[in-house]
């Protein structure tokens, strides 16, 4: 049976030791009048300002964790505003997202290619496509072509997915279970 093809980026699924990922998640911050848009399901980095971004494929920086949603007070309106993705461009002194950022955390990604049990316990990047406004969600996928062990690539492959509608390896859009290969809380390298 074919997969269901949909792009969603990074979904939180479990911890790495079975049990639930329950909602947790931590506040950061977003620049005012950074413009890089950040969706839901987008991997984010630190920067030096205290700040965060989006993690761009290919990319060895640390990634803190994966983008959940934010609010700020809307420049034009103001009035309090939450979003799961950020648009970019927002003049607000208050950008607060929301990040998952457990280095113990598993998450669901598609893959962007048919994906096989030997490509399991490998690292791999991810897809640098923006995300949907509409929804709000990341359209950023596992870059099969990568695999890797390279220890800075972002995230490593653990499992397949085992709903029926998106675990067949044989063709694209098989959905993977990942953990945060290059996570800035195991890295200890600082920013």
């Amino acid at each position: 049976m074919a997969n269901v093809s949909e792009k969603f980026g990074l979904r939180p699924y479990r911890k790495l030791d079975g049990t639930p990922l329950v909602g947790a998640q931590n506040r950061y911050t977003i620049a005012s009048g950074h413009t890089t848009a950040i969706f839901q399901g987008d991997m984010v980095i630190p920067l030096t300002s205290g700040n965060i971004d989006r993690h761009s494929a290919g990319s060895g920086t640390a990634i803190l964790g994966v983008f959940n949603g934010c609010f700020y007070t809307d420049p034009t309106t103001q009035k309090p505003t939450y979003r799961n993705y950020y648009p970019g461009s927002v003049a607000a002194s208050d950008i607060t997202a929301f990040v998952v950022d457990d280095p113990d955390a598993v998450f669901l990604v598609d893959a962007d290619s048919a994906f096989t049990r030997a490509d399991l316990y490998t690292n791999y990047s991810v897809t640098n496509t923006t995300g949907v406004t509409q929804t709000g969600l990341s359209k950023v996928q596992l870059d099969v072509s990568t695999a890797s062990t390279n220890a800075t690539f972002a995230v490593q492959a653990i499992d397949i997915s085992q709903d029926p509608d998106n675990s067949d390896t044989t063709v694209d859009n098989a959905n993977i279970l990942v953990r945060i290969n290059n996570h800035f809380y195991r890295s200890g390298t600082g920013v």
